[in-house]
């Protein structure tokens, strides 16, 4: 192909002397070689010639006609066809669209698609656990410009009001993972900003509605609980495909600037805290030691009326039983009460029998305490009183011990039998 290499120049401008291209530029080398000098344009007709060579390299010799031309052709179609081959990693997912809409997924290995420029192929990673910080930047965190940077507060984003209007600063890590890649890859122009921004609104939500005191302490992992489900709330009411796996807080101090009199006010509390419980305990130890002293002397008062109550109907029941013996024999009734009158009366004074008949052995017989105790000595009253076998020998007219005591009195004309 010639650009009309004699004459003019195809836009009317006078050729230059000595030949050169369409632009004016002068040839400085032999035919076929980088003729352009420095400052000027590509020679697009050496361009030209040099993809005519490649071309008829590839195409049988004396076949400029339709054979060539064919093979080319299902040449190119071959090496077209060879170019919808590709692979997804073990961590990934193809998402295959066509014409740049959503078609179908394909499974990790090898797999087929339409080639370009019909159906193309995105490969998220599915499996990968992503982080995001919020409030600090960490070491791993690389700068703009590819260089990494130390770990510092970012204030803007860890400054947090609490429910009781105190500042506190929280910083605190998101881990995430995508759950479904075409949901990923259309539903959201940049998923992990979206994370990010959702991630602080929800934080900020829930220190706004929680004391300083548990924030700081014991409540803790409810907060970050609490994130997790608003966060997912979110990311599914957006359709976005994340599934948040983990929220993890990494520091919640009070300001930098407030931190020692905050100190100060927390050891406060503690003593407060401290007091309160010994105070409790006193009180938990005394109350139930006075409740158990008051049932005490209420049942013991209980059953002392119990008692007199059940002493006082017997005691009753007791005289209507001997109303009624009396009043059905008077003459036996009134006996039997002075025979157990006096039974009463001589158990409680000593008693000593004496009969005038007795010659020889001690003329009286203790009764009571006295004949309970042994005898001590070997005089002649106890000899005649006992026998080898060990038991006493009473002669008649003494009362023998453990028997009714009834005094034996003598009378005149004989002893009473």
């Amino acid at each position: 192909m010639s650009w009309n290499n004699g004459g003019n120049s195809p836009w009317g401008n006078p050729r230059p002397p000595g030949g050169g291209g369409p632009w004016g530029g002068p040839p400085s080398g032999p035919p076929g070689g980088n003729n352009r000098g420095p400052g000027q344009g590509p020679d697009v007709e050496e361009m030209i010639r040099n993809a005519q060579a490649a071309v008829r390299r590839f195409l049988p010799r004396g076949g400029g006609g339709g054979k060539g031309l064919a093979l080319a052709a299902v040449l190119l179609a071959g090496i077209w066809g060879a170019s919808g081959f590709y692979r997804v990693e073990p961590d990934e997912l193809g998402v295959v669209m066509r014409f740049g809409a959503f078609q179908r997924t394909a499974p990790p290995g090898l797999n087929y698609r339409i080639p370009w420029p019909v159906e193309s192929v995105t490969t998220p990673r599915v499996t990968r656990i992503n982080r995001v910080d919020i409030g600090f930047r960490g070491a791993a965190d690389a700068a703009p410009g590819g260089r990494v940077v130390a770990s510092r507060d970012v204030l803007p984003e860890s400054l947090m009001l609490t429910g009781d209007e105190n500042i506190i600063d929280v910083d605190f890590a998101i881990f995430w993972r995508i759950r479904d890649a075409s949901d990923f890859l259309f539903n959201t122009r940049n998923p992990e900003d979206t994370v990010k921004s959702a991630a602080e609104s929800v934080m900020r939500e829930v220190i706004g509605r929680t004391p300083i005191q548990p924030a700081l302490t014991e409540a803790r992992a409810q907060i970050e609980q609490d994130v997790r489900r608003g966060l997912q709330g979110i990311m599914d009411q957006y359709r976005a495909g994340v599934e948040i796996t983990q929220v993890q807080m990494q520091k919640s101090d009070p300001p930098a600037a407030v931190v020692e009199s905050f100190r100060d006010v927390q050891r406060a509390n503690a003593d407060r805290e401290r007091t309160r419980n010994e105070a409790e305990s006193f009180r938990n130890d005394i109350i139930p030691r006075a409740r158990g002293e008051a049932e005490r002397m209420v049942q013991e008062a209980q059953g002392f009326r119990d008692a007199q109550i059940a002493r006082s109907r017997g005691e009753a029941g007791r005289f209507t039983a001997v109303l009624s013996a009396y009043s059905q024999a008077q003459d036996i009734t009134v006996r039997r009460i002075y025979l157990e009158t006096m039974e009463e009366i001589l158990k409680r004074n000593g008693m000593t029998l004496i009969d005038d008949r007795l010659q020889g052995i001690v003329p009286f017989l203790p009764l009571g305490d006295a004949a309970q105790r042994p005898a001590q000595g070997s005089g002649q009253g106890a000899a005649q009183g006992a026998t080898p076998g060990g038991a006493a020998q009473f002669p008649p007219g003494v009362a023998r011990p453990g028997a009714a005591a009834v005094p034996v009195m003598p009378q005149r004309g004989g002893p009473q039998r």
